[in-house]
């Protein structure tokens, strides 16, 4: 089932529910109030029978001839009719001495002195509300008042009045909120299905172009309405994933052609020295020759395989190492002792703001990342320029740093010092023989530790290499602005 169809059934089930609790909560309250006025209307009808009563020692006495009675205005009501009896049921006096008494005489008999209204339903099936009223006069021991025919000691005071304007009135009221509501929901039907459809418009639109986009076609995107809502906000995030995929799909396709290169290069020298030594006969001395030149080669391209690896191991595995706390300072200076690598007297280490504060890391990964630092400005700087090495704290971070007097980095190329197999031009001058992955792997050691690496460089004047660490305290997630590999 489409989207836009779920949402229109759930709107017009919600209309629908709406529309007919308001039906039949205005509805009740017309009947409750009809009725109401009804009963009103019976007792203002016997309250003024009573007040024509009067009450005197001998009984209570009735005299139609001497008074008129107003009962008030017709309302939406029926007919009315009232009536007075006395003990026996007899009819003394009523709204027309014509008319025959009404089936709901029997009914008014069991009135108490402040009856409650009843519905009661005469011969012809007609509903009437009725309510009655019993007057008994004071006992005084006299003379009952026998010899007075306009003296009773019970007189039985009735009315009714038929609820068949009350029927005819909510008969209509029901049939006008029907009405209303079936156009109503009409109205939401067309309403809400065309709006349904041009809000989910433009998922529909994306869902096309999504299924149009070959799986080779990188520059494709999606369309994106202005609505200014979420559903834009989705189109763009569908797109900025597309960019990230191009952009992934852009680094690995030049990863492969760089990777190829460096392949090739050292195999290629490789095979022409073992074809070349195999044309003819050789001595012992040129055997021996190109036997040295395959086992250069051979390192050579070790190194890039070892590289390669370590990317590819880095980018498949989804847990990091396991960390440790390092006293940064102390590790620093066991390190450095035990470098072996090129121009130690060029390189010394400087511990800024005393010892700084323990690092999670791990000690052998660290180790070849600071390796890694180290051999870069120790191929890019002249010798007998200093290599510093300085570790301080930075918030609740720690930056170990390598900064170098060497030719520098150009500003456009900082941002791609860490992409695999790349090199800048005063890189490929200095060292034909460079890989271009040692940052690479720096970056994304440092990465694992959840840090990052910063590159500041000035050409001509130097490089500074820094390693930002979380302490062994406070881990921060890792910064979006490090160095993307």
């Amino acid at each position: 089932m489409r989207l836009s169809t779920r949402l229109s059934i759930f709107f017009l089930g919600t209309v629908a529910l709406i529309l007919v609790g308001f039906s039949a909560t205005l509805y009740a309250a017309a009947s409750k109030y009809l009725h109401r006025q009804a009963d009103e209307r019976l007792d203002a009808a016997l309250n003024t029978l009573v007040a024509a009563a009067e009450f005197s020692d001998h009984g209570v006495e009735w005299e139609p001839q001497e008074r008129r009675l107003s009962f008030g205005r017709r309302t939406v009501e029926g007919q009315f009719l009232w009536i007075v009896c006395d003990a026996r049921g007899r009819r003394l006096d009523g709204s027309s001495p014509t008319d025959p008494e009404p089936s709901w005489t029997d009914s008014i008999m069991t009135a108490t002195p402040a009856g409650r209204p009843r519905r009661v339903e005469d011969r012809g099936g007609q509903l009437w509300r009725v309510m009655a009223r019993r007057l008994e006069a004071p006992r005084t021991g006299g003379s009952d008042g026998a010899d007075e025919p306009s003296v009773h000691e019970v007189l039985i005071l009735g009315a009714a009045v038929s609820l068949s304007g009350v029927g005819e009135t909510l008969r209509n009221l029901a049939l006008m909120l029907t009405a209303l509501s079936c156009g109503t929901w009409t109205l939401a039907l067309l309403v809400g299905g065309r709006l349904c459809q041009r809000a989910l418009k433009p998922v529909s639109e994306m869902a096309e172009a999504a299924r149009a986009i070959a799986g080779h076609e990188f520059d494709e995107r999606l369309p994106i309405a202005a609505t200014g809502d979420e559903l834009e906000d989705l189109g763009r995030a569908f797109n900025g994933l597309l960019d990230r995929q191009h952009e992934s799909h852009d680094r690995q396709r030049r990863f492969t052609g760089d990777a190829s290169h460096q392949l090739r290069t050292p195999l290629t020298a490789i095979q022409g020295q073992v074809d070349l030594a195999l044309r003819q006969t050789r001595s012992a001395e040129e055997y021996h020759r190109v036997l040295t030149v395959v086992q250069g080669k051979t390192r050579h391209l070790r190194q890039i395989v070892e590289a390669l690896l370590f990317l590819a191991r880095a980018d498949a595995e989804s847990q990091q190492p396991p960390l440790e706390p390092i006293k940064l300072t102390d590790w620093l200076r066991e390190h450095m002792a035990a470098w072996t690598g090129p121009r130690p007297d060029d390189v010394r280490f400087e511990a800024e703001g005393g010892d700084a504060p323990c690092v999670l890391a791990h000690p052998t990964l660290l180790g070849e990342l600071l390796d890694n630092l180290l051999d870069n400005a120790c191929k890019y700087s002249e010798p007998g320029t200093p290599i510093i090495v300085r570790a301080s704290r930075d918030g609740d971070s720690v930056r170990l740093s390598v900064e170098d007097r060497g030719v520098g980095i150009e500003a456009g190329a900082v941002l791609h010092v860490a992409d695999p197999f790349f090199r800048t031009p005063q890189a490929r001058s200095r060292d034909s023989k460079g890989l271009g992955l040692g940052l690479s792997v720096a970056a994304r050691l440092a990465k694992l530790f959840g840090g990052r690496l910063d590159v500041e460089s000035r050409p001509g004047r130097g490089s500074t290499f820094s390693v930002v660490l979380p302490t062994a305290t406070a881990r921060p997630p890792l910064d979006q602005k490090s160095v993307s590999i």
